[in-house]
């Protein structure tokens, strides 16, 4: 899939990963079209299954993804997407159990660049329904997300504060419609540097304060706290690609835990970039009582070179 289209989305449900994973990749074909205002993207592909030698990747024929993803703008800086993003799985798990999996998702997102010039707010506003079928059961799921930021460029630093709140349905398995939300292939840092340690954007209430200023010689530095809840108190946790890490059951809690972080990162030129992440994660009391639940420091250093 091209990068032209993953730039367009928010990364919630579609991102190449780069940065705390492997880098995802996809085989298939893409279709651009331009209609009045709209520039519309169609596509069919599968995700690659990564080997170890040099251009040797297959395609995953377990998992087949298309879509049609369209942009248009309302204003100079407003934009609207809206899309269909269709996803058949051979094998799926979630906290009910294993099946064939084919959903179909429908959305729309609002959103507003952040500010460059002039004092301003940013937006980012999305909003998803998902049906389908896994295994005998049907599917009904849902999730909104929101993130509303301001930034002041013409100050020292130029500082940004900003505020995520987001909400993905979750399971009741005494009923025959899986309400488990899938976030197709997200972001690997979608809450924060915590990336590859989970929970995950399934069956989760967060809110997210995030602040972040530019320093001399083309260094960022930002910190941010998150909250997460569970919304379905009989569906369990699941981790940022999707595998489900704390099943239902040993606790009728609702807090998952909360994980401040920092990040630092210096862009040296257009190609070479030097980032250090830290965080903790505190587990809450679902954790705690779901298993040995234990606080979890996490450090990264990474480092990156773009031809």
């Amino acid at each position: 899939m091209g990068d032209d289209l993953v730039l367009r989305l928010s990364g919630r449900l579609i991102d190449v990963r780069e940065g705390p994973n492997v880098r995802l990749s996809f085989d298939g074909f893409k279709v651009k079209a331009g209609i009045g205002s709209w520039q519309i993207d169609g596509f069919a592909m599968r995700p690659d299954l990564d080997k170890p030698v040099f251009f040797d990747n297959v395609p995953n024929h377990a998992v087949g993804f298309w879509g049609v993803y369209g942009v248009r703008p309302l204003t100079k800086t407003i934009t609207l997407d809206a899309y269909y993003l269709g996803l058949d799985r051979k094998t799926a798990t979630f906290n009910r159990g294993v099946g064939h999996e084919v959903r179909h998702s429908i959305g729309a997102r609002l959103s507003r660049p952040v500010a460059e010039m002039k004092p301003r707010w940013d937006f980012d506003y999305e909003a998803l329904w998902q049906f389908g079928t896994f295994g005998s059961a049907n599917i009904s799921a849902w999730t909104m997300a929101s993130e509303t930021g301001y930034r002041f460029p013409n100050v020292p630093l130029k500082p940004r504060f900003s505020a995520k709140a987001d909400i993905s349905s979750g399971d009741d398995p005494r009923t025959n419609t899986l309400g488990t939300f899938n976030p197709l292939f997200p972001k690997g840092n979608y809450f924060g540097v915590l990336a590859t340690s989970g929970p995950g954007p399934i069956n989760f209430i967060d809110v997210h304060p995030r602040a972040e200023a530019t320093l001399p010689h083309s260094v960022t530095a930002s910190v941010d706290w998150i909250f997460q809840w569970r919304e379905s108190l009989r569906d369990g946790v699941y981790s940022v690609p999707g595998f489900l890490i704390i099943p239902a059951g040993k606790s009728n809690a609702r807090f998952v835990g909360h994980r401040p972080g920092m990040e630092v990162r210096w862009q040296v030129n257009r190609h070479l970039w030097f980032q250090a992440d830290y965080g903790i994660f505190y587990a809450g009391k679902f954790v705690k009582e779901s298993q040995p639940g234990r606080n979890l420091n996490y450090w990264a250093l990474w480092t990156g070179y773009k031809f």
